[in-house]
């Protein structure tokens, strides 16, 4: 917003001189000085707090319009195609660019062609159908055409980066689950909501067995393997609005909403089955894992999140001591 208001400055600040030196202002005061009055008056508008507060997108179409307009403006009384100040529309249509999209931007191209035909129509002695008009208006329009175009695609690839990164700082690089950081920011939204709607969820901590004996007798990029199929085997066996996550090294956490303790045992079951029935193939051997899980219920195990996830570890280690799990087998 702040750049958007630095650019509506320089842009009435250069229609002001241009409007005052080739003298418009004074062949046509009133039109003249109600066309500046107007945009200050936008530009105040604009700043106001309780202009489409939280509604940034709409504030900035709004503006970027205003501007468009109040530019046309200034080049009717200012030689009307032939002004100076035509190049002055690529002050909005870069602002377009970077922040409304390309429907909007070329939407802006459009009347901005338009607009320079019907000026250079009021003009004397121009024929609008006559190819030295078509050169000329090629001539004048093409930067802007092109900005608009080169700077959308760059705002694209820009937006495209920013998610990129985004997701990155989100997901954990060798499942694509949730990491730690993300996976606690969910808990927290889900654990308020409960709260509030005094509802339950359920907390799911798993550990794949005996990972550092398949790291011994495979190297780390079988325990690789084996962390990546429990991740895919846990996304198999959950609904679209289950949470899960790498916790680091070969933990895991999985929340899900709204699940009983009844419906968590059987996603429990669901999970231990399909890691169960998938194997690795580990130098020509067919390799079975298998996990320990921990399974909570908020509010019946713990009502606060770090006494709940305490809880979950303790469900976890005592079912690795229970099952004695042997952590991998041949299949």
């Amino acid at each position: 917003m702040r750049s958007t208001r630095s650019i509506e400055i320089l842009c009435l600040a250069l229609a002001a001189l241009v409007l005052v030196w080739s003298r418009a202002i004074l062949a046509q005061p009133w039109a003249v000085g109600a066309l500046l009055a107007a945009f200050v008056a936008a530009i105040v508008a604009f700043r106001a707090r309780r202009f489409f507060p939280g509604r940034t997108r709409a504030r900035l179409l709004i503006e970027s319009w205003s501007m468009v307009s109040f530019i046309t403006g200034a080049l009717w009384f200012t030689g009307k195609s032939d002004s100076p100040l035509l190049n002055l529309y690529l002050l909005p249509i870069l602002l377009s660019a970077l922040t409304l999209g390309r429907r909007v931007t070329f939407a802006q191209v459009g009347f901005v062609c338009l607009c320079h035909v019907l000026l250079a129509t009021s003009l004397l002695g121009v024929d609008v159908l006559s190819l030295a008009y078509a050169s000329r208006a090629v001539g004048a329009l093409a930067p802007i055409m092109i900005a608009a175009y080169l700077t959308t695609t760059l705002a694209a690839d820009m937006t495209e980066a920013r998610e990129r990164i985004e997701d990155l700082a989100q997901t954990d690089t060798l499942t694509g689950l949730l990491n730690q950081r993300a996976f606690n920011e969910a808990w927290q939204r889900l654990h308020a909501q409960a709260e509030r709607e005094r509802t339950g969820y359920a907390l799911l901590m798993i550990d794949v067995d005996k990972l550092q004996a398949i790291n011994e007798a495979f190297g780390h990029e079988a325990g690789n393997s084996a962390i990546l199929m429990v991740a895919q085997c846990l996304q198999r066996s959950l609904r679209g609005s289950d949470v899960a996550a790498r916790f680091g090294g070969d933990e895991f956490a999985v929340l899900l909403p709204g699940a009983t303790a009844e419906v968590a045992d059987a996603v429990v079951k669901r999970i231990r089955n399909h890691v169960y029935k998938t194997t690795l193939d580990l130098r020509a051997r067919m390799i079975r894992c298998s996990v320990s899980i921990g399974a909570v219920n908020y509010p019946r195990d713990a009502r606060d999140p770090r006494d709940l996830l305490a809880a979950a570890d303790r469900s976890m280690y005592r079912d690795r001591e229970l099952r004695r799990a042997p952590g991998f087998a041949r299949a």
